[in-house]
């Protein structure tokens, strides 16, 4: 399993989320107050980074480096879902 610090940020956060893995990447796609994030996993001759639109949701940018905890903090920023019940 991959992109773990992610998929925690999320689940505290309570957003639903798909998670997938094709050849030992991870995807994550999921919706946030009515618009749709993903964040892709790549490697390039040995670098390891994202494709993600998750800092501005109408725009796709590549993050490398530490790329989970960069997301991951940047999610456990945003509101709380409100969740009914």
């Amino acid at each position: 399993m991959r992109l773990e610090k992610i998929q925690d940020a999320l689940t505290k956060k309570r957003i639903l989320f798909t998670y997938t893995e094709d050849e030992g990447r991870g995807s994550l796609d999921f919706q946030f107050r009515g618009l749709r994030y993903h964040i892709w996993e790549f490697e390039e001759e040995g670098t390891w980074g994202v494709e993600t639109n998750v800092k501005h949701a109408g725009r796709s940018e590549d993050i490398l480096g530490d790329y989970e905890k960069e997301i991951s903090e940047l999610v456990l920023g945003w509101p709380d879902m409100a969740v009914p019940g």
